[in-house]
């Protein structure tokens, strides 16, 4: 798509619309017509113009497309206006791309901010080529992307280190094999133009992203990466089913040095290929006709090892007690989910309501280790924006941005005894420990403490006994502080009253034992007290608080 047109009309040209016919995704256009825009609306240009680099695509003298990376001073990008964008920086000598940028050439630009995830797209044509350098660049089209499949990483700028000579080959060297082999991250030009003039014909830049090692090179003159669940737009792929020409750039985040390859590209749109990698929807082949590596080309760095960010779709909310309600997530993409050790926690992002910047929280997962689906269980505070806004507003089939799974509160010993001790919604880091030690073919003895206040406020009450009995020696005791009248003595709970280190003591009688203690802060200061007083070892105590965050 390169072009919003009219109201009237498609702001997809034939090949996109081909696409999201064949994946039953036309209703898409209801939405695009919303938000792809003729103009670079107020946001747009405040961001462009605050941004150090910009990606673009165009074309070489001989037709054939080439992304790369244009930098240049502070503020190097303008808009005079909201039809126009001007860049004061031209290609590095030896660039694909360093006699490309001339009147009436079709451009593709996507401004990306790595560090905040960020990016909105521009495609247009070169109104003027000042002789003092630079692109001026009219906007035909304009609009976001969202975040999937993005590293955050930081950048800064580097003084007095020169850039390399162009080497320029038809042929992948072992080097550069490398480097794209452990690449997270690429940038693709594509294009379509047909007879005459359409606002949907032009050029587009777009941004792939993934885990290390998802591209595979098959040989020096061919490669093949997955194509992942996106936006629907279906930009990239469309052009590609009509006009097969496509450029490649890689960034070498540590050194500022660019790769670029140029050739034909063909889709694989169901072989069993595709099905043996997980989340892909199609693999992409390319073969190289022409490459061109810049060593050192720009003076900008940026993180070298950048954590990953994934689109978690919910499939099922559950409510599991008065106050609190479980949510399983899958990979928007339905690939895998970087794995997590019981105990640690997910990190979350939300788009509540009112706030300008994503509101970040993390919940401990509180199902068993797996890369198909996380777990987590969170108890509503009345005070709380984010949990107020998961228990109120966020559905199944809702999409929420995390990373990966985090924390060091995690069994830390393999064959030691171990009590796990909660206290109300603490429980969920325990539960998910819980999964871990009853699926172990070991004798060693578990405690699994816990208090709530009543039946009503005790998530997953069944599951904990359900596990417990999969091995004889997991011991469960729950105590409930203010029993309601229908709670059942000796079935729902087994005391009346508050857990305290003389409790565990009349329940625990090994010295090997190591304490994982999760619960209000206070609950928790107290029971380390009294532990360490009857002799444990603080190496033998590990806890883990939360607090009224929301």
């Amino acid at each position: 798509m390169s072009g919003a047109g009219n109201q009237d009309s498609s702001p997809f040209h034939p090949g996109e619309r081909q696409v999201q016919e064949r994946l039953g995704v036309r209703d898409i256009e209801a939405w695009a017509r919303k938000v792809v825009r003729s103009h670079l609306p107020d946001e747009h240009r405040a961001f462009h113009t605050a941004l150090p680099y910009l990606i673009v695509a165009a074309r070489d003298g001989t037709g054939r497309p080439w992304a790369t990376l244009l930098t240049g001073p502070e503020a190097f990008v303008t808009s005079p206006d909201p039809k126009s964008l001007v860049i004061d920086g031209t290609p590095v000598t030896g660039d694909a791309l360093e006699e490309a940028f001339v009147p009436g050439a079709d451009i593709g630009i996507l401004g990306i901010e790595l560090s905040t995830r960020r990016r909105n797209r521009m495609n247009g044509r070169i109104l003027d080529s000042p002789a003092a350098g630079g692109i001026v660049c009219g906007v035909v089209q304009s609009f976001g992307n969202c975040p999937q499949y993005i590293r955050e990483r930081a950048w800064r700028r580097v003084e007095g280190e020169q850039a390399g000579s162009p080497v320029r080959n038809a042929h992948l060297t072992p080097s550069q094999r490398a480097w794209i082999e452990s690449a997270d991250t690429f940038f693709i030009a594509s294009g379509y133009r047909h007879q005459g003039e359409d606002a949907t014909f032009g050029m587009d830049a777009s941004h792939r992203g993934g885990e290390r090692g998802f591209i595979r090179v098959v040989d020096e003159a061919h490669l093949v990466f997955p194509d992942y669940a996106g936006n629907n737009h279906f930009n990239t792929i469309g052009n590609l089913v009509l006009e097969p020409r496509v450029g490649l750039l890689f960034v070498d985040f540590e050194t500022g040095s660019l790769l670029q390859l140029t050739g034909r590209a063909t889709i694989d749109w169901d072989s069993d290929a595709v099905a043996r990698i997980p989340g892909a929807r199609r693999l992409v082949n390319i073969d190289i006709e022409a490459i061109v590596e810049l060593p050192a080309a720009v003076p900008l760095r940026w993180d070298a090892d950048a954590e990953a960010v994934r689109s978690l779709r919910l499939i099922e909310k559950t409510r599991e007690s008065e106050d609190v309600t479980s949510f399983v997530f899958e990979a928007r993409d339905a690939g895998p989910l970087p794995t997590f050790e019981s105990g640690q926690h997910l990190p979350l992002e939300l788009d509540a309501p009112d706030f300008t910047e994503p509101v970040r929280r993390t919940y401990s997962l509180s199902g068993a280790p797996s890369t198909k689906r996380y777990r987590i269980t969170v108890k509503r505070d009345p005070q709380g924006l984010a949990s107020r806004y998961l228990h109120d507003h966020v559905e199944t089939g809702a999409i929420l941005d995390s990373r990966k799974p985090a924390g060091a509160f995690i069994l830390s010993c393999s064959k030691c005894p171990v009590a796990l001790v909660s206290a109300g919604v603490g429980m969920t880091p325990m539960v998910s420990m819980l999964h871990t030690l009853a699926a172990e073919n070991s004798d060693r003895p578990v405690w699994f403490v816990h208090v709530a206040r009543d039946g009503g406020h005790h998530p997953l009450a069944h599951e904990v006994r359900k596990l417990a009995a999969r091995r004889p020696n997991i011991l469960v005791h729950v105590a409930y502080s203010r029993p309601r009248p229908e709670d059942r003595a000796g079935i729902d709970y087994d005391r009346k009253g508050r857990v305290d280190g003389t409790l565990l003591a009349s329940l625990i009688d090994d010295a090997e034992t190591h304490y994982f203690l999760c619960g209000p802060t206070r609950f928790m200061a107290g029971l380390q007290t009294d532990l360490e007083r009857q002799g444990i070892a603080s190496g033998c105590i590990h806890t883990e608080s939360f607090g009224p965050a929301g």
